[in-house]
């Protein structure tokens, strides 16, 4: 840590935190998180004893602590540490604004902690984004892994990953600052989180004809593509990631060569829905004749909102109506994965074992 025998300034503070000196401040002000001693004539300087306190601050509010109740948690125990009596909680200062203005995401409310009603933001969201901003790769890998244990892919994806992404999204646009950086940072945890479920996920039956996943021609984000994919992965059906941007000529022919029985195109923004491609896709037919079939395409994402449906597409509202929609198809294809001990109920379904997977 760096400094000298005086003790770090706020702005050295700042830097060691990952967060701006007006976060260090504010802390201040709101919260009574100061140096424990401060000279007369001098400038603040913060000791180690001080920066540890702002070091668990953040470590709390990272698991989805709120910074106020965080910050009654780091002085009661530096002031039980110093023999002292806990201070009595200190209201937030309203002429400094809302409690979670220093942090995007806002803040929860003291008390137990249930699972908050529809629509409303989970700690975990709020830990995730905070932990962005820090640029706290660990921790962010950490609150990933947990919210899928405790709540499942579907909803750690609608309910704490896409809010935190809007979050960082809305922290930029509100502050014109640049939080490129942050936002890649999110991505690329999130990315590598939804892979690793993809490899950990069963074993897909061999033979059945896969889900193709992709991004219309001129769309680039793939990250709600990779939360589908692991989704599937979890119910054990079989994965074709084609990835962003997927010129039409080059999406044809993978649909010709491997026969899915879905696809699901991403569209963002509605500039990015080529509507003449799904129609395109949706009457490739393949198979031996007599017996050809077309896959049913999925419209994923909100580019595609509004317009008529048409026969073969289906528009799900979200990521668990898609699981759904793919999972119902493989049914009516007398495809579905039963009990992977007993092996799948058709002939020539034959679901590999982990090692030939693995070769």
């Amino acid at each position: 840590m760096a400094g000298n025998r005086y003790g770090m300034t706020t702005g050295a503070v700042a830097r060691h935190l990952g967060v701006s000196p007006t976060t260090v401040r504010t802390w201040e002000q709101r919260y009574g998180l100061r140096p424990a001693v401060r000279e007369e004539g001098r400038h603040r300087r913060w000791t180690a004893e001080d920066v540890s306190m702002l070091e668990e601050l953040c470590r709390l509010t990272a698991s989805g602590v709120s910074p106020a109740e965080a910050a009654r948690a780091v002085l009661a125990h530096r002031d039980t540490a110093a023999g002292g009596a806990p201070r009595p909680a200190r209201a937030p200062d309203p002429s400094t604004g809302s409690e979670g203005a220093a942090v995007p995401g806002g803040a929860r409310q003291p008390g137990p902690r249930h699972d908050p009603p529809p629509g409303t933001v989970r700690a975990e969201c709020r830990g995730l984004a905070r932990a962005a901003v820090r640029l706290d790769g660990p921790a962010m890998d950490d609150l990933l892994e947990q919210a899928v244990r405790e709540h499942g892919l579907v909803v750690t994806w609608e309910e704490v990953v896409a809010p935190a992404l809007h979050a960082v999204g809305k922290e930029w646009e509100s502050t014109r600052e640049r939080y490129v950086e942050v936002e890649h940072l999110l991505s690329w945890h999130v990315s590598t989180a939804l892979r690793r479920m993809i490899v950990a996920g069963p074993a897909a039956p061999s033979t059945a004809p896969p889900v193709v996943l992709a991004c219309t021609p001129t769309e680039a984000h793939t990250l709600p593509l990779e939360a589908l994919a692991a989704g599937l992965a979890e119910r054990a059906l079989p994965v074709l990631v084609l990835g962003g941007a997927v010129p039409a000529e080059a999406l044809g022919a993978a649909v010709r060569r491997c026969g899915p029985a879905v696809v699901a195109l991403w569209s963002q923004a509605r500039a990015t829905a080529d509507r003449p491609l799904a129609a395109q896709v949706a009457g490739t037919a393949f198979g031996p004749r007599g017996a050809r079939t077309a896959p049913l395409v999925l419209l994923a994402g909100p580019g595609w909102a509004g317009g008529p449906p048409e026969a073969g597409v289906l528009r799900p509202g979200g990521l668990r109506e898609a699981l759904d929609a793919v999972s119902r198809r493989y049914e009516r294809l007398r495809l579905a994965v039963p009990d992977r001990a007993q092996g799948p109920g058709g002939p020539g379904f034959a679901t590999p074992r982990r090692s030939d997977r693995a070769g």
